[in-house]
């Protein structure tokens, strides 16, 4: 059992368990995990591959259900919630950010960093404000009209990380960011989000193999055996 109570809680996990179905009969891949984010910490989550760290993100992400237990979001216990609701709180309140960018080729940078501002309802101009503003802050303010294929590795973690942000989310969750980048690049991504994370407010959860990622957040937790529990980082 892992808990942190500063500040108000924005996730909530509570003797969440998760298995899935395999030929062999069921796989569990998370055991019991209780956790507790508050608003504005920054979290690693580190472990062995195959140790649940991306289940665990996508529970938090409301991207799959946990077997049992509960995730709450805000307070909000998310298994009252129905797909649609679901799909409407991902795309009000959490952002992503994966270990490939998933930027659409054919779009600009600018297009790419709009497109969750579709399914909303707020104004153009503020998102538009919004985009320029957060693009220029990661040193792309020049490039708005050139298409992921004309940018670096690094670049393109950049223009993920202001389309993960461009909604305003409360929560900011990043599955191996600086896996697909050179030493470089990932040094550069790991401040960016820490920045990020004090200057606009934004809780980020971060699961990582990379170890100067981890040490630099507030909090570092290691999942293994399905279980969460402290790290101790060297």
């Amino acid at each position: 059992m892992t808990e942190a109570n500063d500040g108000k809680p924005i996730l909530q996990f509570q003797d969440v368990c998760k298995c899935f179905e395999s030929g062999g009969g069921r796989l569990w891949v998370l055991r019991h995990v209780d956790l507790t984010v508050s608003e504005g910490q920054a979290v690693a989550i580190v472990g062995p591959s195959g140790s649940g760290k991306s289940t665990l993100l996508n529970l938090a992400g409301t991207l799959d259900r946990p077997t049992s237990g509960k995730v709450l979001l805000g307070g909000e216990d998310l298994s009252s919630l129905g797909d649609a609701e679901l799909a409407a709180l991902r795309n009000r309140r959490i952002g992503f950010v994966f270990q490939l960018h998933h930027l659409l080729p054919q779009c600009t940078i600018w297009e790419n960093v709009l497109v969750p501002t579709l399914a909303g309802h707020g104004s153009g101009e503020q998102a538009d404000a919004r985009a320029q503003r957060l693009l220029e802050r990661v040193g792309l303010g020049d490039r708005l009209d050139h298409r992921p294929g004309q940018l670096s590795g690094g670049e393109r973690q950049r223009v993920a990380v202001v389309r993960a942000l461009i909604n305003q989310p409360k929560l900011l969750l990043a599955d191996e960011p600086t896996g697909s980048l050179d030493r470089a690049a990932a040094e550069k991504l790991i401040q960016l989000l820490i920045e990020l994370n004090r200057e606009e407010g934004v809780t980020l959860l971060v699961v990582t193999h990379a170890v100067p990622l981890a040490g630099q957040m507030g909090r570092v937790l290691e999942l293994r055996d399905g279980t969460l529990r402290q790290a101790q980082i060297e």
